[in-house]
């Protein structure tokens, strides 16, 4: 058996497993470049952070204020779907909106993409949360009723019931990467149209056209795709938790 040469491993990117597989699978090719740019999210979440913890510390600002406020609105948001309310519950939520927030508007900054335009990015976030959800539901109700859970009503069922809970990770995962690559799509398409004409160049950046696209795209829609993963993973938690509960 000959070993494959190490620059053929290179041939699809620095860290590609297709060429082991003789596939040509964006899930099995990891970029080099996404993973920086995660790196880059990571010091972004670990400096917002920091920055809150100290601003917590200066009573009666208006900075305080916010921080509290945006505090208090994830708290509403967790004690509305779940009645017994979880400091680790609130933890989970919102550090995945705020990381896939931080993801979807990194565009913002010229020369760099956002991590959630690759799927392998938002599979991982579609897997950590359904496996967060399935550890709540068995530390709430117990791994015996966790099971028999995909028996009912009927045994038959368990086949469906388990294709059901799986689809989760497709729901959530791939949502969210159509929706921040179309949004790339989108704006390469326009920024491609105008380019090499200096009448709709200047025609768009004077109109506030550019402006308005890449603030929708790059802010609004960021935002919009962050707080739907996270309310959807938060009715998925709410729901594997009530289970069995009678309630």
């Amino acid at each position: 058996m000959i070993e494959p040469e190490v620059s053929e491993l290179y041939e699809t990117g620095p860290w590609a497993l297709s060429s082991l597989t003789n596939t040509q699978s964006p899930l099995l090719t990891f970029n080099t470049d996404i993973i920086i740019y995660t790196w880059i999210v990571l010091g972004m979440l670990l400096v917002l952070l920091i920055g809150a913890r100290i601003l917590l510390q200066r009573k009666g600002g208006i900075a305080q204020f916010a921080v509290v406020s945006a505090v208090d609105s994830f708290v509403s948001l967790v004690r509305q779907a779940i009645p017994d309310f979880s400091f680790s519950h609130l933890c989970f939520v919102s550090s995945m909106f705020l990381y896939i927030f931080l993801c979807n508007v990194l565009a913002l900054i010229p020369w760099i993409e956002e991590p959630t335009a690759d799927p392998n990015t938002t599979l991982a976030l579609g897997i950590t949360s359904f496996l967060y959800v399935q550890g709540a539901a068995i530390r709430t109700h117990g791994l015996w009723t966790y099971i028999k859970g995909y028996f009912s009503p009927f045994f038959v069922m368990m086949p469906i019931n388990v294709v059901g809970k799986l689809a989760s990770i497709v729901s959530l995962s791939f949502r969210l990467f159509g929706n921040i690559y179309g949004g790339v799509l989108i704006s390469d398409i326009y920024l491609e149209a105008i380019r090499g004409s200096w009448g709709l160049e200047l025609g768009g950046l004077l109109s506030g056209v550019n402006i308005l696209i890449t603030m929708f795209f790059g802010l609004f829609e960021g935002y919009l795709q962050a707080f739907v993963f996270t309310m959807l993973t938060l009715t998925y938690l709410a729901t594997a938790l009530h289970e069995g509960s009678g309630h």
